[in-house]
């Protein structure tokens, strides 16, 4: 089945719903233990197993477009910087001169053809590779092609840089992104624009991962908001291995009836919307006004993470109506990071309490369902055991 024809089924699947009252459910309900939130032990397991091992999104193409462009920034325990290569492809390497420790690059970005160390001044080239060691006859003798910076694997495609955090790591990004990666590619970012990015502080990481995975919040959590365009807790549930796909009618959804379901997968947000995850950090939303690409970076403790929220556009727009945008995607923050991150605070307030021993996913959460079994799947570490299934 091609994801077009993938498409057709779930919108299908979403008119069916909306007209029955009914909505893709899980078998059964489903308990998560409330110190899975909370506990250091699981927390460091989590870094180490998932984050440390899996593709992670560090930034978007758009960041960097043109050699010699870079940005840094801090994921986990981990400085990074991504430098856009002479050939166009994209580097993430340790900001962390090889020297004594000193951070290479100490700006969020810029653009450079060498990076000089600000303790010592050691260069280095835009591919890591050391340049010159100073006052080097004072110095002694060093290997320069032992003294680079650390390099990580890094991937990039569809508008998107990941990268593993443990250097030299073998991983097969094309086996783990599979289909989603293929999916976000036919939207097309690389000819969108960028329009910058905006950070929120939240609770436990998978405490902001479940609120993207649901739509049975709308009607209490976002009344004025959301609520008046989308149906309440009516959704249709896809995946690619780890990666969801979670499909959300509109209150129009009715008028897809006329269109043949072959041409259905041509009407995202205009009868119904998509929310894409990337497991285990990425959170994307396409609407008209903004694309809205949501990166989760845990820590630095169990109760906390910081999310860096990216904005694009189809159009390149200036003058007058670009402050509009601007105007409006600080207002899109606003309310994500009021009604949804700042209940994820609570609910970490609520969970840190001791009032409940277990966290209940209804069968209508489905995607949080199958979101916490592949967490738990990754944490056994069992190679003998098979991965979940939706």
């Amino acid at each position: 089945m091609s994801i077009q024809e993938n498409y057709n089924r779930i919108i299908t699947r979403m008119i069916e719903h909306v007209d029955d009252g009914t909505t893709d459910q899980a078998d059964s309900t489903m308990q998560v233990p409330v110190d899975s939130y909370l506990n250091e032990d699981q927390y460091q397991r989590e870094m180490e197993l998932i984050f440390r091992r899996k593709p992670v999104l560090i930034g978007l193409s758009h960041e960097l477009p043109k050699p010699g462009d870079y940005k840094t920034i801090t994921f986990l325990d981990k400085p990074l910087l991504v430098v856009r290569q002479r050939d166009g492809s994209a580097k993430v390497m340790l900001n962390v001169c090889p020297h004594r420790g000193m951070k290479i690059a100490t700006e969020d970005c810029g653009h450079k053809a060498v990076f000089s160390c600000p303790y010592h001044g050691w260069s280095f080239s835009g591919d890591g590779s050391l340049r010159g060691v100073a006052d080097r006859e004072k110095f002694g003798e060093v290997d320069k092609t032992d003294l680079g910076l650390t390099q990580l694997p890094t991937y990039e495609r569809a508008g998107l840089i990941f990268a593993v955090l443990t250097p030299g790591l073998e991983v097969d990004f094309e086996a783990f992104l599979g289909g989603m990666i293929e999916d976000v590619e036919l939207l097309d970012f690389a000819n969108y624009t960028y329009y910058g990015q905006r950070d929120m502080h939240g609770a436990n990481w998978k405490v902001a991962y479940d609120g993207y995975l649901e739509g049975y919040h709308f009607a209490a959590a976002h009344p004025d908001t959301i609520f008046p365009r989308t149906f309440s807790n009516i959704m249709e549930f896809d995946c690619y291995g780890p990666h969801i796909l979670i499909g959300f009618p509109q209150r129009c959804i009715g008028q897809l009836k006329e269109v043949p379901e072959s041409e259905r997968h041509k009407h995202e947000n205009q009868g119904y919307d998509f929310i894409r995850t990337f497991f285990p950090n990425v959170s994307i939303f396409v609407a008209p006004e903004l694309t809205q690409i949501a990166q989760i970076i845990p820590g630095p403790t169990p109760a906390e993470n910081r999310t860096v929220v990216y904005y694009l556009n189809k159009d390149n727009i200036e003058g007058e109506a670009r402050e509009e945008l601007i105007k409006t995607i600080d207002w899109i923050w606003k309310v994500v990071e009021e009604e949804d991150y700042g209940l994820g605070l609570k609910v970490q307030q609520g969970l840190e309490s001791g009032a409940i021993k277990n966290v209940v996913f209804g069968r209508n959460e489905r995607g949080n369902q199958y979101f916490h079994n592949w967490v738990n799947y990754l944490l056994a570490d069992d190679p003998t055991t098979e991965p979940p299934v939706m």
